[in-house]
C-alpha cells in the first residue's frame, strides 16, 4: 500500500474518532466544541489533500477508463461539494451557535463522511494503487 493511502486511512480513523467524541461530549460542552474545532481542522486538511493528490489522479485515469469513471460517478461524492457542506456545517456550529437541528445536521454530516470514507477505502483507493503501479 502506498504511503499516501496509508496516511489517508489513518486520517480517516482520527477524523471519525474526533466526531464520535463530539457526539459523546455534546455540542453544548466546552470540550465538545473544542473537539468540533479540532475535527474541522483535521477534516479540512484531509479533504484538501485528497482534492489535490487523490482525485486529480483518478479523474485523469477515468478519461480513458470507463470502469473507473463509473466508480467515480457511483461511489464518490463530489469532493468540492462535500467540502462546501463540511464548511457550512462547521461555520454554523463552531461559533457556539446551537439549535435543535444540530443533532440531525451532525448525523447527516457524519453519515455522508462515513459513506465517503467507506467508498474511498473499498473502491477508489484500490484504483489509485493500480494506477500508481502501472
Amino acid at each position: 500500500m502506498s504511503e499516501l493511502i496509508e496516511e489517508f486511512k489513518v486520517e480517516h480513523s482520527k477524523i471519525l474518532a474526533l466526531l464520535n467524541e463530539v457526539k459523546k461530549l455534546g455540542i453544548h460542552s466546552e470540550e465538545g466544541r473544542s473537539r468540533l474545532l479540532s475535527a474541522k481542522e483535521s477534516l479540512m486538511e484531509h479533504l484538501n489533500k485528497e482534492n489535490e493528490q487523490l482525485y486529480p489522479v483518478l479523474r485523469k485515469e477515468a478519461e480513458h477508463n470507463k470502469t473507473l469513471q463509473n466508480e467515480l460517478d457511483i461511489f464518490a461524492i463530489d469532493p468540492e461539494y462535500l467540502t462546501r457542506v463540511v464548511l457550512e456545517f462547521f461555520d454554523d456550529y463552531t461559533g457556539g451557535a446551537t439549535d435543535k437541528d444540530f443533532q440531525i445536521n451532525f448525523e447527516s454530516l457524519y453519515a455522508a463522511l462515513n459513506a465517503r470514507i467507506r467508498n474511498e477505502e473499498e473502491a477508489l483507493y484500490e484504483e489509485y494503487e493500480k494506477i500508481q503501479k502501472d
